[in-house]
């Protein structure tokens, strides 16, 4: 049996905050973590913790090593060590993506903040108050629009994703950048990229002005010391270092076995008929004057429709018939028609990405209102009825022409896409399964009931923005009749209808046909066929797509189908364009970090095909565009930069791999010890609440102490060879956990005759055979230093009682064996030596900790130094300038051929002088007012070298060992 002295020791272990150099700092979030060890991940994540004086680091593993693993790793640690005020901020595409993987690996609340969130939870609430209960999620464009109440809270850590976007953040014009800038001026950040460098040098200097203005002095020196012939370049790796983290996939292969993404064309020859609708809708968007589509916002509406007339006539032809009620209130003289947003009804009647809703304020924030109802290249004030009546005539046409239809191509062409789809997948011994994604909510349920009459019924399942289906409300229902009462329900019925629809494409559907809110935030590891019926032109959406099923963890390779009309020329050079340009669907993780990086918006990159399409009428017109298109992107991606990057960025030290097997073990090792604390401690704790199942690490809750917590069974998330799926998991987090851990950490321990019992074992411990048959006394004590952070440690104080030393690796084997207290207290008084040993041991302990602080105060200083120095260099740099200015000036008066332009130079030579002069007092004033700033962060931070030292007994026992 264990005592509350092994509860006790094993609870104090548990919540022990380390220090940053070893993987005992991320116990709490490792073993709470349900994920794989892979080392580079925990090697990533000890990086940015790796020092309290740091303003934040870049981890810039290359794509398809979980950054955001190695981000949730860091937020688990902070959560556990009641450092709460968390916040994410990424693409609005990505928000739901976090949650889930917050949920779903770490057991880590989330609450993603944007304006119907707010609204719904009251303006009483502060984000402070908010964060107290869970990690908080918002996208770049809100935060903008929070930039006052981010710079109140003094938030613990910022995790900022995809953060090349911010990559331009030290230009003023670069809003979002220079307001994060401001709210999160002095917080800790972590930002994750994978594309830290793309075509410039100063992009890293942007980044590193977001995390902290005293990494680098100004830009200008920042160009004349690393980008002009003689850069330093050794130099500015050594910098970068210190903040930047990057992996290579060619590094990880030992640990993570990727699988590759196999392309495969679905092509479809639409007949006579159908080409013929395709043309003169596209005539009619073509169409520079026209009613139909509103002015503000006429070149968004031609992005959405022409996108809806490629995906199917189902879906042009509703979008077409609300158009032509727009039209008919027009013609009817109705004042309000042209105050609805069209673009928000076809957002919301589609389903499309909500990225356009951003878009489309942008739209609106030009122009004037009262041009609504004008033509959309026209200035009439007066509405022309009889241009209304004639575009209303020409729509009526086109619906006409999709009620005269009596094939369509493209979806018997899906009939084969599926069967060789699935196919490949019986080749690849993968799972006969398939995602389909369309851009409309139309298309999706038309192809529903195709397929469904097609061999396909009672096989598919659809996935939307609402999911409120009749078929969707009834697998929700179900779903909630079998998990009523775990907490696999999560009581949001958002959240609970998108994993009971995706638990049963999972378990019993084929067939999964998805709009555009199944590309964001969900995990289809379990699908490797992705199916895209319509394909997006904006290439960050389609690498989204692909990523719900190619992602780390993946088994199969995984099949990708594309559709392409082998009669619309500009569809091919797309294809074309993103095959083999952008390398989306081939190779390990086929999305090429150096293409994607560069697009600053997918939408934006959407526009430049859209004005191809309706610019260019003949083939030799689309092949010209788009190969000015394509020589665009290729001289963004120079080899110039990505040689840069590789001398900048990778490492180079021949034992990464070494260093990685040894993280791993350690990792390994710690996590058994913690697993074996916890189990411990949760032995003791829970003795009359619960039968303990051992062998596999679980128990069944009878009793249970807190009213939060179901009756059940539950498991250890580590330790258990074989997973009970149905057991509740058993985290450190958990709120029984939580609680088993407060009454541990609580429980009285006065002094005790303690009786080990090795004899009952289960296995030989080596070290503590000698002690059989032996006695002593052992004192534990926990030192807790507060300097630059808090940093905690457990010190055994021991010895038998013939005079041997116990070192600390006895005793915590000792604290593993099972034992007794005896029922009639100590009869004997402590040794005085427990007293004098845990002195000197005490004084040790600080010793070394000191030494490393002492080590962060000296590498946060030689930072400030080297801050100094290129402030200093900037002010003597412009006085250069104007020095080399002067000689030329006065080489051009030289060479006057007049006396006026004599008179002129002079002049100018003049200002010249007095700016030098100037210039000159300024270098001095500059000097002094640099190394004063400089002195008063080094005073700051001497002042908190200065540590405070706390030494605790937390028991003292007499033992004896058996």
């Amino acid at each position: 049996m264990f005592t509350a002295y092994h509860a006790k020791y094993y609870a104090q272990e548990l919540v022990l905050k380390h220090a940053a150099d070893g993987v005992d700092r991320l116990s709490q979030a490792l073993f709470d973590a349900n994920v794989d060890l892979n080392p580079h991940q925990i090697e990533a994540a000890l990086f940015a913790l790796k020092s309290p004086l740091s303003k934040g680091v870049i981890l810039a593993d290359e794509v398809g090593l979980g950054k955001t693993i190695e981000a949730a790793l860091v937020l688990g640690q902070y959560w556990a060590e009641r450092k709460r005020r968390l916040l994410i901020i990424g693409p609005a595409s990505l928000r739901k993506q976090w949650s889930q993987e917050l949920r779903d690996k770490f057991n880590l609340r989330s609450l993603i903040l944007d304006a119907p969130t707010l609204r719904k939870i009251g303006s009483g609430q502060s984000l402070d108050a908010l964060c107290s209960r869970q990690i908080l999620i918002m996208s770049y464009q809100f935060s903008l629009r929070m930039e006052v109440e981010l710079r109140s809270v003094p938030w613990d850590l910022v995790v900022i994703d995809e953060a090349h976007k911010l990559r331009n953040a030290h230009r003023r014009t670069n809003r979002i950048g220079q307001a994060l800038k401001r709210a999160l001026a002095g917080r800790q950040k972590l930002l994750l990229t994978a594309t830290p460098l793309q075509n410039s040098l100063l992009e890293l200097y942007g980044l590193s002005t977001l995390i902290d203005e005293h990494q680098f002095g100004d830009e200008t020196v920042f160009r004349r010391q690393y980008m002009q012939s003689g850069a330093d370049l050794p130099a500015l790796r050594a910098r970068l270092q210190t903040f930047v983290q990057r992996s290579l996939r060619k590094d990880v292969l030992e640990y993570v076995k990727y699988t590759e993404r196999k392309p495969l064309t679905q092509k479809f020859n639409p007949t006579d008929e159908e080409q013929q609708l395709y043309d003169a809708i596209s005539v009619f968007l073509q169409n520079e004057v026209s009613y139909a589509l509103p002015k503000k916002q006429r070149h968004l509406t031609a992005l959405i429709l022409r996108k809806l007339l490629a995906s199917s006539a189902h879906a042009v032809v509703a979008t077409l018939r609300t158009i032509r009620t727009r039209l008919v209130r027009l013609e009817e003289c109705d004042e309000t028609a042209g105050q609805d947003d069209l673009v928000v009804q076809l957002i919301a009647d589609e389903d499309l990405e909500q990225d356009y809703l951003d878009d489309a304020e942008d739209d609106n924030g030009d122009g004037d209102g009262d041009d609504e109802h004008k033509p959309g290249g026209g200035t009439p004030d007066i509405i022309d009825v009889n241009r209304v009546r004639a575009e209303i005539a020409e729509i009526d046409s086109f619906i006409a022409a999709v009620g005269a239809l009596t094939t369509d191509t493209k979806a018997q062409s899906l009939l084969h896409g599926l069967a060789a789809g699935m196919a490949k997948m019986v080749e690849l011994k993968g799972p006969k399964k398939a995602i389909i994604f369309t851009e409309s909510r139309r298309t999706q349920e038309y192809l529903a009931q195709f397929l469904a009459v097609h061999g396909y019924g009672g096989r598919i399942v659809t996935f939307s923005g609402s999911n409120n289906s009749e078929q969707a409300t009834h697998i929700y229902h179900a779903w909630l009749a079998r998990y009523k009462g775990t907490d696999r329900v999560t009581g949001s019925p958002q959240v609970d209808r998108r994993t009971a629809l995706i638990d049963c494409f999972r378990d019993d559907a084929d067939i999964m046909i998805a709009t555009e809110a199944a590309a964001e935030g969900v995990n289809l590891q379990f699908c490797a066929l992705v199916i895209n019926y319509d394909l997006p032109w904006n290439p960050q959406r389609i690498e989204q797509r692909i990523g719900r099923c190619h992602r780390y963890g993946q088994r199969f390779d995984v099949v990708v189908m594309n559709f392409l009309n082998t009669r619309n020329y500009a569809d091919q050079r797309v294809l074309e364009l993103l095959t083999e340009k952008f390398s989306l669907f081939s190779g390990v993780f086929g999305a090429s970090d150096e293409v994607l990086g560069t697009i600053e918006s997918g939408i934006d990159f959407e526009r430049r095909i859209l004005q191809i399409v309706e610019s260019c009428r003949e083939p030799e017109q689309i092949e010209a565009a788009f190969n000015a298109l394509q020589a665009e992107l290729e001289q963004d991606i120079n080899v110039r930069i990505r040689d840069t990057q590789t001398q900048l960025l990778e490492r180079f030290d021949e034992d990464v791999h070494d260093r990685l097997k040894l993280r791993l073990n350690e990792a390994e090792s710690r996590l058994d010890k913690v697993g074996r604390w916890f189990w411990g401690a949760s032995r003791y704790i829970l003795a009359s609440h619960a039968q303990f199942d051992d062998a596999h690490y679980a128990f069944s809750l009878l009793r249970p102490p807190i009213a939060s917590v179901a009756a059940g069974r539950y498991q250890l998330l580590r330790g258990a060879l074989q997973p009970d799926m149905l057991a509740h998991a058993y985290r450190l987090t958990h709120p029984l956990g939580e609680w088993t851990l407060a009454q541990a950490l609580a429980g009285a321990t006065p002094p005790a005759e303690i009786i080990f019992e090795h004899s009952r074992h289960p296995s030989r411990i080596s070290v503590l055979e000698p002690l059989r048959g032996t006695s002593g006394w052992l004192r534990l004590i926990r030192l807790r230093v507060t300097a630059f952070d808090v940093c905690e440690r457990l010190m055994f104080i021991a010895r038998t009682d013939s005079g041997s030393v116990l070192d600390q690796e006895t005793c915590e084997k000792m604290l593993m064996l099972e034992a007794a207290a005896k029922p009639a207290g100590i009869t004997a008084s402590a040794p005085a030596w427990l007293d004098s040993n845990g002195q000197r041991r005490v004084e040790a302990e600080v010793a070394v900790i000191l030494d490393t602080n002492q080590r962060l105060f000296h590498e946060e200083r030689n930072k400030l130094e080297k801050w100094a120095d290129d402030k200093l260099l900037a002010a003597e740099e412009h006085l250069r300038n104007t020095k080399q200015q002067i000689a030329q000036t006065k080489r051009d008066s030289r060479q006057a051929l007049s006396m006026e332009e004599q008179a002129g130079i002079q002049v100018q030579l003049r200002a010249l002088e007095q700016q030098q002069r100037k210039q000159r007092q300024e270098v001095f004033e500059v000097e002094d007012a640099v190394l004063e700033k400089r002195d008063a962060l080094i005073a700051q931070l001497e002042q908190r070298l200065t540590q405070s030292v706390h030494a605790e007994t937390l028991f003292s026992i007499r033992w004896w060992v058996q």
